[in-house]
């Protein structure tokens, strides 16, 4: 082999293994040769020195940089061209830029992912201010996850274009849905697919995957995918997997609703391992009266799985109160076979009607009472009012009180308060768990998830730290779903940036006021367009629909 020079002999032999770290980390001018090697057989090239030579599009001055890695903070600048970052580094190497962003002061981060999202009302609004998503944009959040709970649909591509076409604020990823592929298939019916109705299943989550989708994602705590049994589960999974990608699940139980947390953890595992695909706890918590303080034992699980070389992660919200439906809460899976229709008839059958009951105040009392259930639906005359607060109002049982709100709509949604501080807070410290919002109308969390988590959980009672929480809400999710080029502060990465005021950067939503603005992010860049200034919106759409590949010759061509 020929060699032009001694640089590229240096380089060619730190790729081969011939000169030892040691040696490496002896001279500065070696360690400079080992980062640049490092990043090229990375596939990422670092164009630092290239990119001082040439004026940027826009620069962000002086601010904290957190890189979304381990690597130590430090005061720089940030230079930008087009969709991509192209310096990050110290102020004294900084190119110039046509537009100049002032940070002193201000902490300059990768935009926040949050991988579990409920984003419907905003991204598929027929209002274009509406599709800004000005709810996360607000907080940071340049990459929202959608299709979670089992509820994305299998064409994915055609949901793709009609986000892209429609122009969006934030990027978007989809997974394909357990319970879209079941109902397509099964309607609401609780029975197991015959052969050629499983066959039919496990085609659309290929298609989903080849479409695009980041794996499959399950609500097994739901009707009617509550109806499926493990190895129905276990049986489209690996078509994911063989694709490339996660099993993502609201598992089937966190409570003591059916086969009890511990089990429902250990059913999660046993797909993974199974199905031979990396597995992704949602909203991971222990929760209701009966299950608080269990979490060590599911962390018990989880590590051991780990330990194993099962790939496991987890994300979770920083509120105490969960969000569901009013049904799903309280209704018995039996009493929902079939859809709304068939539960309102079970209803008007006594006999039904009276074991209904029965169950129903037990999973109140689960729950923890009446007095636990906010509802949060908007536009209802009950909204912002506690279940027992209308029952009083009714002069009837709370059970009944639920009964009634439930004849009027199956998807009313409440804000159940049924976790306690130290399960949250020894969750949030794992280092395998991420920021996800679990976002939806009518709960403070949409709006307020890594605000909150910053305020509360950082800066106020010190759980976490700051560098563990942007790396925690940006690179690490990147990482466990393979986003191309994101979640990082890097030259070549897309130029999805957020700047925020350590002082003020902060919730104002809250249960009884959801829908309040965070405040405190001054300067926000998706694709490098500017979509937040000086903390307002700037009207740009400019997310993306973010395509997972999936793995070689999975697919057709």
């Amino acid at each position: 082999m020929k060699f032009d020079s001694v640089f590229d002999f240096t380089v060619q032999s730190i790729i081969l293994g011939a000169i030892p770290t040691d040696c490496m980390l002896e001279s500065p001018w070696m360690k400079n040769i080992a980062v640049l090697v490092v990043a090229l057989t990375a596939g990422v090239i670092l164009s630092n020195d290239t990119a001082s030579a040439q004026t940027a599009d826009l620069a962000v001055r002086g601010g904290t940089i957190y890189t979304g890695g381990d690597e130590t903070p430090f005061v720089g600048d940030i230079a930008v061209t087009a969709d991509k970052i192209v310096y990050v580094g110290s102020s004294a190497g900084a190119p110039a830029a046509t537009n100049n962003i002032a940070a002193q002061g201000m902490i300059v981060a990768p935009g926040f992912i949050d991988v579990h999202t409920h984003p419907e009302s905003y991204v598929r609004s027929s209002v274009a201010t509406e599709r800004l998503n000005a709810p996360w944009l607000l907080q940071g959040v340049t990459t929202v996850f959608t299709g979670v709970d089992g509820f994305g649909e299998p064409a994915v591509a055609a949901d793709h274009a009609r986000l892209e076409s429609q122009k969006i604020g934030t990027n978007v990823a989809s997974y394909v849905g357990f319970g879209a592929v079941r109902e397509l298939v099964l309607g609401k019916d609780a029975r197991a697919p015959d052969g050629p109705e499983l066959e039919r299943m496990k085609q659309l989550v290929a298609q989903g995957m080849c479409e695009g989708a980041l794996g499959l994602s399950t609500g097994l705590f739901y009707a009617p995918q509550s109806f499926a049994k493990t190895d129905e589960v276990v049986a489209l999974a690996k078509e994911a997997a063989r694709r490339g990608g996660v099993y993502d699940t609201h598992q089937r139980d966190e409570s003591s609703y059916s086969i009890g947390l511990m089990n429902s953890v250990k059913e999660v595992l046993q797909i993974g391992r199974e199905a031979r695909i990396p597995v992704h706890f949602a909203h991971l918590k222990a929760l209701g009266v009966d299950l608080q303080g269990q979490i060590p034992e599911v962390i018990r699980l989880i590590e051991a799985a780990r330990a194993d070389g099962l790939d496991v992660t987890a994300d979770q919200y920083p509120w105490l109160a969960s969000s569901t439906s009013l049904d799903a809460a309280l209704v018995p899976r039996w009493a929902v076979d079939g859809g709304y229709p068939a539960m309102i008839k079970r209803f008007d059958d006594p006999g039904a009607m009276a074991k209904i009951r029965l169950e129903m105040i037990e999973n109140l009392r689960r729950r923890g009472g009446a007095e636990s259930i906010l509802l949060t639906s908007v536009g209802r005359a009950w909204t912002g009012k506690r279940l027992s607060e209308m029952a009083e109002t009714w002069k009837v049982e709370a059970v009944d009180a639920a009964v009634r709100i439930l004849r009027t709509n199956v998807r009313d949604t409440i804000a159940s308060f049924n976790m306690i501080d130290s399960d949250v807070d020894l969750v949030m410290k794992q280092p395998w768990v991420v920021t996800g919002s679990d976002g939806n109308d009518g709960h403070p969390r949409q709006y307020a998830t890594f605000s909150r988590k910053y305020a509360v959980y950082v800066q106020e009672r010190h759980v976490i730290d700051l560098q563990t929480f942007v790396r925690r809400s940006a690179g690490l999710s990147a990482d466990i779903f393979k986003l191309d080029h994101r979640g990082y502060l890097r030259p070549g990465y897309f130029a999805d940036i957020a700047v925020f005021d350590p002082e003020r950067y902060a919730p104002r939503a809250d249960y009884v006021h959801p829908r309040e603005l965070s405040v405190g992010v001054r300067t926000l860049l998706v694709n490098g367009a500017v979509s937040v200034q000086d903390g307002k919106l700037t009207g740009l759409a400019a997310g993306r629909a973010l395509k997972h590949t999936p793995s070689v010759g999975t697919c057709p061509q």
